[in-house]
């Protein structure tokens, strides 16, 4: 890795002055707020932020990880180190140089330091989620997939290991939201504060829908969650409409597909 970036431990005294996520404000952004206070919570059990810095001090990449078992996903990884996140290169000429496989590489380390099982983490295509390419080129593997394209991968340090797996529950889990508009949130990702009110008001005044917001609180709720990507989802009348965060725009276009 190229002497013009390091990668620096975010901390309860130093995630303010660098953000994260591209939120950089903490007087602007309630999102960030809400990222910081959640990491601060979980910073004492384990979660850690892997920060990709320039050398003139700006934040060009990040991994997200902590114990699966505090996983704010609904899967099984009890044992493993789990990837939340991982970008890099706000700016293009910081993309293509080894900076993602530099991040994973240190979790893999971390993992052997604390001795567990492996690394796991959740890939799909598309917005909000890692692609799987990066974490099949440095040696994860297939452990387990669930609809409509979630995919679950793992690194395991022996091949004996058990893998870890989504939980059984997901598909069932949406039957308790079977009446009206559900948005389920959490404050792992901080994209779930964006469009959520313009979502809540559009649902009212043109819809006719009170709709019903959860937040979910801990790591327990969120493994609970209907949606294999956990920290936000959408669901109504039983059925999830959208397992990311998305715009006030969009949320139209696909209730005027359903009610139409």
């Amino acid at each position: 890795m190229s002497n013009a970036i390091q990668i620096i431990d975010l901390t309860p005294d130093n995630i303010a002055d660098y953000g994260v996520c591209g939120y950089k404000d903490v007087k602007k952004h309630k999102e960030l707020r809400n990222k910081i206070e959640w990491f601060k919570t979980y910073h004492s059990k384990g979660l850690k932020i892997k920060a990709l810095i320039s050398e003139n001090g700006s934040y060009q990449g990040m991994l997200e990880y902590l114990p699966g078992e505090l996983a704010h996903r609904p899967v099984n990884a009890s044992d493993y180190l789990f990837i939340h996140c991982i970008f890099v290169g706000f700016n293009k000429e910081f993309k293509g140089k080894g900076y993602a496989s530099a991040l994973i590489e240190e979790c893999i380390n971390d993992a052997k330091l604390q001795k567990k099982k492996g690394v796991a983490v959740v890939t799909r295509k598309g917005s909000f989620m890692s692609d799987k390419s990066v974490f099949l080129k440095n040696g994860f593997t297939l452990a387990d997939s669930v609809k409509p394209d979630f995919e679950l991968l793992v690194y395991k340090f022996d091949p004996g290991f058990p893998n870890p797996g989504f939980k059984a529950s997901i598909i069932n889990n949406v039957k308790q939201y079977e009446n009206g508009l559900t948005i389920l949130r959490s404050a792992q990702c901080p994209y779930t504060e964006k469009n959520v009110n313009a979502i809540i008001e559009t649902a009212q005044q043109k819809y006719k829908l009170n709709a019903r917001l959860v937040d979910m609180k801990d790591a327990m709720a969120v493994q609970a969650s209907p949606c294999a990507f956990g920290t936000f989802c959408i669901v109504y009348n039983g059925r999830v409409i959208s397992h990311h965060p998305i715009s006030n725009k969009r949320f139209e276009n696909i209730m005027n597909k359903i009610i139409n």
